[in-house]
């Protein structure tokens, strides 16, 4: 249904606003975007592309799978667009998402071994909610076509 496809791709598109990572050192705030990270010490927004071609000195190595992520939610949001326009496969949908949630782990992880630091997975959880409310019935329902197709 065309309905359930624009809901669907409203919510993968509602999971690039928010933040897939939060960490908090001391009392400050920097939140971890698809788009890039906002620092509320100054407050402050730096995009992914600036992150990772302009400001590359220092970077943990940890942090790489944050761009990975990136690129897989892009994928995800692409095949739910599909879904509107025309078909979604709504295995590749779920795959990326998966795929950029588990990303995110490594980000997380990495965060909170350091000192003073505490990530929370916000976007890990979220996605993977998304996941489980919106496309694992797609798997589970009687009576689809093998696709999974609309």
């Amino acid at each position: 249904m065309v309905a359930d496809s624009r809901r669907r791709l409203a919510v993968v598109a509602l999971l690039g606003l928010l933040p897939w990572t939060v960490l908090i050192i001391g009392s400050e705030l920097t939140l971890v975007l698809p788009a890039g990270l906002v620092n509320t010490n100054p407050l402050q927004f730096v995009s992914i592309y600036d992150f990772f071609f302009r400001y590359t000195q220092g970077v943990p190595s940890f942090i790489e799978s944050w761009r990975t992520g990136v690129v897989l939610y892009l994928g995800a949001l692409a095949s739910a667009l599909s879904g509107v326009v025309w078909r979604e496969d709504p295995r590749i949908t779920a795959l990326a998402l998966v795929g950029a949630a588990l990303s995110q782990v490594g980000v997380f992880l990495g965060f909170n071994r350091r000192l003073g630091s505490v990530a929370l997975p916000v976007g890990t959880v979220a996605i993977l909610a998304v996941v489980w409310w919106y496309y694992w019935p797609l798997f589970t329902a009687a009576g689809t076509d093998s696709s999974g197709t609309d």
